[in-house]
């Protein structure tokens, strides 16, 4: 099964909330009150959060005055290509230029992260790059035992600390490591849970300040694994990592048919972040980058072969 069709696969429920907006731009229903009342809540069921859909709704309304749309189905048309534009943010691609280039990965436990790592460290050394796995998660043993396992079956090496230990050496150490061995990439797993989240956030901040301390810069990225099927808790979540870690990338695991879809909507329009990657299984070759395109076809898949999208300007989400 190609990738594409097994994004459309992994995508049914979010495509179901997306039809759900779709049908409601029947190009023989007047623009009511009754409609735009009608696409809020949809969109709102959808995962697109308050503040995305307030913003969704409030500029398709002034676009409708402005070119005097009459039915439904001229905002539908336009939502759905402002969606794609809306997910398309400079900086998607990994910035790898420096060498070792440190990526500090992080995210609650149980979002996928340290499968993410084993993953992002098999796509790199497939691209011929000396990767160096740091197991900076000393509160969880299987953490870095999984990291373990990842890093052998990628060929990649691996830095880990004694159980307990403090995560900001171990990030010492492997960045030591890295700079001593001539490594291209280092991927530091950290761990998603402590007593609470302000010792969490405080944990990752001090791996940062290793970070630059060693190098002279922040990480090259710092990408937040969010869990696709936590809806509106991802954005809480993601607010919380980017004020403590000042994230690059945002990285949507677990994007099967119980995700809504809204909630990649709703986070770029929190952070003013690209999602740089998604992850449908538990293979080596289960993540991928995000292709906002590749998105949408799977989405709007029988609508778009039904119907053409009307042009536009502008985005105006």
């Amino acid at each position: 099964m190609s990738w594409l069709s097994r994004l459309r696969s992994s995508l049914s429920r979010a495509r179901e909330s997306f039809a759900a907006v779709t049908r409601l731009g029947r190009p023989e229903r007047p623009l009511t009150p009754e409609f735009w009342d009608e696409l809020e809540e949809t969109l709102i069921l959808a995962d697109f959060g308050v503040p995305a859909t307030q913003k969704i709704i409030t500029g398709l309304q002034t676009v409708a005055r402005q070119e005097e749309w009459k039915t439904a189905d001229q905002p539908i048309a336009r939502f759905r290509k402002d969606v794609e534009r809306f997910l398309t943010l400079p900086g998607a691609q990994l910035r790898l230029d420096e060498r070792p280039a440190v990526m500090l990965i992080v995210g609650v436990n149980g979002s996928g992260k340290t499968t993410t790592i084993g993953k992002l460290a098999a796509r790199l050394r497939k691209e011929r790059k000396r990767v160096l796995l740091v197991a900076a998660d000393t509160f969880r043993a299987a953490a870095t035992e999984q990291l373990a396992v990842w890093a052998e079956r990628s060929d990649a090496s691996v830095v880990r600390g004694n159980e307990g230990a403090d995560p900001a050496s171990v990030v010492f150490d492997g960045v030591a490591a890295a700079k001593a061995r001539g490594v291209d990439v280092v991927l530091i797993d950290t761990a998603g849970r402590l007593q609470t989240k302000t010792n969490l956030m405080e944990e990752l901040k001090k791996m940062r300040r290793v970070i630059e301390r060693e190098l002279g810069e922040p990480p090259a990225e710092t990408l937040l694994v969010v869990d696709g099927t936590n809806g509106q808790n991802a954005i809480s979540q993601a607010k919380l990592f980017h004020a403590a870690t000042e994230l690059t990338g945002i990285v949507i695991t677990k994007l099967d048919s119980t995700a809504k879809g809204g909630v990649l909507v709703a986070i770029v329009d929190e952070l003013e972040i690209p999602i740089k990657f998604v992850g449908l299984g538990e293979g080596s070759d289960d993540l991928r980058p995000f292709v906002p395109a590749e998105f949408i076809d799977a989405l709007f898949e029988d609508e778009q072969n039904a119907r053409p999208l009307a042009q536009s300007r502008e985005s105006v989400i």
